[in-house]
């Protein structure tokens, strides 16, 4: 199954100079943990709650002299539409992330999470639950 049947295409965005405390307004107005930071439409950065936590309260740093620029994790790692469920799942695994941005070209259409994962294999489960018990003998 590809990531794009998968994937949310209503990505919420900013640009590197957004400040973070606009940033953490924007998680807490669209109920995201994540900000994919863009300059146009090119991805070239994330900016998520633990991004937040860590690189700013942790380091005791003014999150009013901050930017998205300055506390977003810059190697950004995407995913083709195309690419296949578990292609994008071992390359969460494979970086220790969360949130995977889905990017045709340099173009960001999308992003899936380890939620919508999690959601998904939920679904799954109930569904083979339910043929299960359609076909097993009544006791």
């Amino acid at each position: 199954m590809p990531i794009e049947d998968l994937a949310r295409s209503d990505a919420v965005t900013a640009a590197p100079e957004t400040p973070v405390t606009e940033l953490a307004a924007t998680m807490a107005e669209e109920n995201v943990g994540s900000v994919v930071i863009t300059d146009g439409e090119t991805a070239v950065g994330i900016v998520t709650d633990r991004d937040l936590t860590v690189r700013v309260l942790g380091e005791a740093a003014d999150p009013t002299e901050q930017t998205a620029e300055d506390v977003m994790t810059n190697d950004l790692q995407t995913a083709d539409p195309a690419a296949g469920f578990y292609e994008a799942t071992t390359l969460m695994a494979d970086h220790g992330i969360r949130r995977l941005p889905v990017c045709e070209g340099n173009t960001l259409v999308g992003i899936i999470t380890a939620d919508d994962v999690a959601e998904l294999l939920a679904d799954e489960q109930q569904q083979l639950g339910d043929i299960i018990r359609g076909q097993r003998p009544e006791y």
